[in-house]
């Protein structure tokens, strides 16, 4: 048990968007907080002929289609591929998806997309899973976290899993890079993570007990804090940390590390890395890389 009246001081270091779900990730100086977390990240995604999203976890080719946010389009880029460019606000034809248990409202990206999706991530299509559509979140969908885990708040999401942001503590990721060392295997980056917000500051795991972070704006008193992250959900993993972002091909060099020292009593032994949050204050705010905040322990 910790006390909830300690205070702990930490920055922003990292911020990290994911603008097409399960793709390559963009590290950004500043965005803008939305209530459904970091502006743009999982706005797109890509789903099977039924309209089942698709992930890294079938499909780890998706970790080698590296995005970027230019002059108002969204521009894709992949190995022997020409670059795909999407203006940030088109949207074609209205379609319904599914994203594990929610089937949410969205709009299909049109035939050119959809082929180029299709024809690159080729190679690791099952049978019977093509052809690929890329989807648009419709942002009149208001597809919301769990509710037993946020404590009866309302946190919508757009595609991400299930919560609108990861944080992450480059303390924590530092610990399983030792822990890497000692099996003589090299350092992984964070981006096999996919963290949104990663801090520094603190020890490793620190996130897995603090009930909410407080952003401060530059000169702002302590008791003002412009944006306020209430985490809510330690972060279950799967199998993508085991891709390996510079080839898109899973190497299996994470999880049985994480297996040895990760399982959470809170989710029934699950292994976990970081914490899932929602935003309690602060839509609208820019989150800036190197901001001041400070933690608050929680009870766990």
């Amino acid at each position: 048990m910790f006390d909830d009246s300690a205070l702990l001081p930490l920055t922003l270091e990292q911020l990290w968007i994911y603008p097409v779900k399960s793709c390559a990730g963009i590290r950004l100086r500043s965005v803008e907080l939305l209530e459904t977390g970091l502006e743009w990240d999982r706005t797109w995604m890509v789903v099977d002929a039924d309209g089942e999203f698709v992930s890294q976890r079938e499909l780890p080719r998706m970790a080698l289609i590296q995005p970027r946010l230019r002059m108002g389009r969204l521009e894709l880029r992949a190995p022997g591929m020409l670059s795909l460019h999407l203006a940030l606000d088109a949207a074609q034809a209205p379609c319904r998806v599914r994203i594990w248990d929610d089937s949410v409202d969205a709009y299909d990206m049109g035939d050119v997309a959809a082929q180029w999706f299709t024809d690159f991530l080729a190679p690791d299509l099952p049978t019977g899973m093509g052809p690929l559509r890329l989807v648009r979140c419709d942002p009149d969908e208001r597809r919301l976290s769990s509710l037993r885990w946020t404590g009866g708040v309302e946190a919508p999401n757009t595609f991400s899993d299930g919560f609108p942001l990861l944080v992450v503590s480059s303390a924590s990721l530092a610990d399983l890079n030792e822990r890497l060392a000692l099996q003589g295997q090299p350092p992984i980056g964070v981006e096999r993570l996919r963290p949104n917000v990663v801090i520094a500051g603190v020890q490793p795991h620190d996130e897995d007990r603090l009930e909410r972070i407080d952003w401060h704006a530059a000169g702002a008193p302590p008791d003002a804090p412009a944006v306020t992250l209430q985490l809510v959900k330690p972060c279950a993993r799967c199998a993508i940390p085991d891709v390996d972002p510079a080839t898109g091909v899973p190497d299996g060099r994470v999880s049985p590390v994480l297996q040895s020292y990760r399982q959470d009593r809170r989710l029934m032994g699950a292994i976990t890395f970081g914490m899932n949050a929602i935003v309690r204050r602060g839509d609208g705010q820019m989150l800036h890389e190197g901001m001041h905040g400070v933690g608050h322990w929680g009870a766990w």
